[in-house]
């Protein structure tokens, strides 16, 4: 055993005790999974984690949440649980090298009887063939991969991936854990943070679900005298506020925009005009939305009130005229129009019907009657024969039949009723039955 160990590197401490002066974020990791807070659907006795490590056995596994949640905590607590070799490598700074040191140190602590935990954080960042090389060491048990990324798994790793690893959620960060996570900083501290229950509880709803810029937010306190505590306004000019976490090509992107368009469609202006203002003040482009709300005003609404459409082409232009912020104005105008305005899908079905009829049918003619007879030949041969100029009939309606002599006629579009299109339902109705009498049918 003494010459199967000779040259292998020292193991690191699972969780290296922090300094005195290491920030305080560090020195309030928890040393246990028990202390971990807000994530008890996993690390308690029911939960994944808490199964496996009463199990002692590890799969791999993928930690999906917002930053400060507590994955790379949680990873260290797991080898320690279990008794495995922790190593972590970043898929930011790490490279080909870095894993092949990694996977080569751990094949060799393995033939003495020690498995490694290999945490990779921001795993999403490796490449789709650079995850390929960790699976022939997943598979065969040299490492037990813990993966963690605060971008969905689905887009960003390989299936094969996905397919040798269980993909854990972890949570916001809520109120109650936050608020005990500074009652640990206070302990930790001695004293109490300097500011007043309402600021206290404005802190925690500046940090935005993340643990650990509340923590520095804390520290940051800590450092500093202050002689009487702080009311909300008080903090707002001292503190820096949490950016909203928001990347314009990545999940929350795509999660709000689908809960703008829902809330549009559902009627609910207060919550679409909510999810405009959080994409806008994180920096989302004006005109993406603009764009994404013109498309709801043809889905969504459609003739049930044909102004819809020409409210959002008008905020697009007062928005290209005035610039922001103040065009923003009509893009949150355009928003509460359509969120506000009678629902119809019907334009957007029938659309949808006419493209598989059209596909479905192929270059079936028009009947010869409804051809334009330009030159002499097209006469001869039919085109324009009969034809009914509807402007010369009784109610400018001739009944005639414009569709392809091997074609039954269809109806794609079927008004819903509300709004505008109740008129056209009406309309609609009238003339069906005018083609009946006019055609020699049965109304």
């Amino acid at each position: 055993m003494a010459d199967l160990l000779t040259g292998l590197d020292p193991e690191p401490p699972v969780a290296p005790t922090p300094t005195g002066d290491a920030p305080l974020a560090d020195r309030l990791r928890p040393r246990a999974l028990g202390e971990v807070v807000g994530q008890e659907h996993l690390t308690g006795p029911d939960g994944a984690i808490g199964r496996m490590v009463a199990a002692g056995r590890l799969s791999s596994m993928i930690l999906w949440g917002p930053p400060g949640t507590g994955k790379t905590t949680i990873a260290r607590l797991l080898a320690a649980a279990v008794d495995l070799r922790f190593v972590a490598i970043s898929a930011v700074f790490s490279g080909v090298a870095e894993l092949k040191k990694a996977f080569a140190e751990a094949r060799d602590h393995a033939r003495i009887g020690k498995r490694t935990l290999l945490f990779v954080d921001e795993i999403h960042r490796f490449n789709r063939a650079q995850q390929d090389g960790f699976l022939p060491f997943v598979e065969d048990g040299t490492v037990i991969l813990v993966g963690a990324t605060t971008e969905n798994p689905s887009f960003e790793l390989n299936a094969a991936v996905l397919s040798r690893a269980q993909v854990l959620i972890l949570h916001r960060l809520g109120a109650e854990a936050l608020g005990q996570l500074l009652d640990r900083a206070e302990a930790a501290e001695g004293r109490a943070l300097p500011l007043t229950p309402a600021a206290r509880a404005a802190m925690i709803a500046q940090a935005d679900g993340d643990g650990r810029f509340l923590l520095n937010q804390a520290e940051t306190l800590f450092a500093v005298q202050i002689d009487a505590p702080l009311d909300p306004a008080g903090l707002s000019a001292f503190l820096q506020r949490r950016v909203a976490v928001y990347d314009k090509d990545r999940e929350g992107h795509y999660n709000l925009i689908s809960a703008l368009h829902k809330s549009i469609r559902g009627s609910d202006p207060q919550a679409a005009l909510y999810y405009l203002a959080r994409m806008l003040t994180a920096g989302e482009e004006p005109l993406y939305l603009l764009r994404r709300l013109t498309r709801a005003a043809v889905e969504d609404i459609g003739l049930a009130d044909p102004q819809a459409l020409v409210q959002c082409i008008a905020a697009k232009d007062t928005y290209d005229f005035l610039g922001s912020p103040e065009g923003e104005l009509a893009i949150a105008q355009a928003c509460l129009y359509l969120a506000t305005a009678p629902k119809s899908n019907a334009a957007y079905m029938a659309q949808k019907k006419a493209w598989r009829s059209a596909r479905e049918t192929g270059s079936l003619m028009p009947p010869a009657n409804i051809l334009n007879a330009p030159t002499k030949l097209m006469k001869q041969i039919g085109y324009g024969a009969d034809y009914a100029y509807d402007h010369d009939t009784a109610d400018a309606f001739s009944g005639a039949n414009y569709w392809p002599d091997e074609l039954q006629p269809q109806t794609f579009y079927e008004p819903s009723g509300r709004g505008f299109e109740a008129r056209l339902q009406e309309r609609l109705a009238h003339w069906d039955r005018l083609r009946s009498e006019r055609s020699g049918g049965v109304d």
